[in-house]
């Protein structure tokens, strides 16, 4: 089998460049828009982009405004997820696409989630892959940002562990896994990470950014209804190791979406970095099965 090769190409969105990664054709009906996390950025599809173009969808990768090669926007009130999506959903609608199928990933959640409400009849599915759209995955821990969210006080701010700084990226890649599975992990994904979202004003821009998450948790009852009206195909695949999302979360999709595949993987948060082959064995025959066009 040849796997489709992957293009890396830039665009101007607004003012806004953004960087991504494509494969697949150009005209192919249905497009699989993968939508990566903080701190990462399309590198890490970097696996499964070109095999998942190779079941007859087109595949796009982008960075989000702030990560990777994209542009790192001021942190003057503009940096919010509403944002990123209005500028998700302008780079897509210049590239011609309709009909997608949505990767749910940490950070990438709110982003899909605006994209999916806003025009919930050009989704053909969705991959969560350890991503929150309900109050059952926010455990205990986020008690703390949950209480800075209702009250922004520097005191409020000062109770939240500090995790922006190149410790805290990394551990968005170990935290939680067992060594056997943390050798796994290549350490370049940290670095790269790492240099992306500290260039010039980013951590002040990221701190925003994290402050505009409490509208994502604040979005949990309109995901709810999206969920339950459109009934979208959906299949997850999660990390058992993740520190950051709970595992009832995954229960709780369910009850919103009783035919949802579901499949825990001994993996963590990032678990493309470590089992990107057993991801694909389950997203490929999921991605083939909607690549036709709809029929409505």
């Amino acid at each position: 089998m040849v796997t489709a090769r992957v293009l890396h190409r830039y665009a101007d969105v607004d003012g806004v460049r953004v960087f991504y990664r494509e494969a697949g054709e150009p005209d192919s009906p249905v497009t699989l828009v993968l939508l990566h996390g903080s701190p990462s950025s399309s590198q890490m599809f970097r696996f499964v982009i070109g095999p998942l173009a190779d079941t007859g969808v087109r595949v796009l990768a982008p960075d989000l405004p702030g990560f990777g090669l994209s542009s790192m926007p001021d942190p003057d009130g503009q940096y919010t997820f509403s944002w990123i999506a209005d500028v998700v959903e302008e780079w897509l609608a210049r590239l011609g696409v309709t009909d997608k199928i949505l990767y749910v990933h940490d950070y990438g959640s709110a982003v899909a989630y605006h994209l999916a409400t806003r025009s919930p009849s050009t989704v053909r599915g969705l991959i969560v892959q350890n991503g929150n759209g309900h109050d059952e995955g926010l455990g205990s821990a986020w008690d703390v940002c949950r209480a800075y969210w209702a009250d922004p006080t520097e005191e409020n701010k000062s109770r939240i562990e500090s995790w922006l700084h190149y410790e805290g990226t990394k551990n968005t890649y170990l935290q939680g896994l067992p060594e056997r599975l943390a050798e796994l992990v290549p350490p370049e994904s940290w670095e790269l990470d790492w240099r992306a979202i500290s260039r010039g004003h980013g951590l002040d821009a990221h701190w925003e950014l994290f402050t505009d998450y409490r509208t994502h948790v604040a979005r949990f009852g309109e995901i709810a209804r999206f969920h339950r009206t459109e009934q979208p195909p959906t299949l997850i695949v999660w990390g058992v190791h993740d520190p950051y999302y709970a595992i009832e979360e995954v229960v709780a999709y369910h009850r919103e979406l009783p035919a949802a595949e579901s499949h825990l993987l001994d993996a963590g948060h990032m678990l493309l970095e470590t089992h990107s082959p057993e991801c694909l064995s389950l997203m490929r025959p999921f991605v083939a099965g909607l690549a036709e066009p709809s029929s409505s």
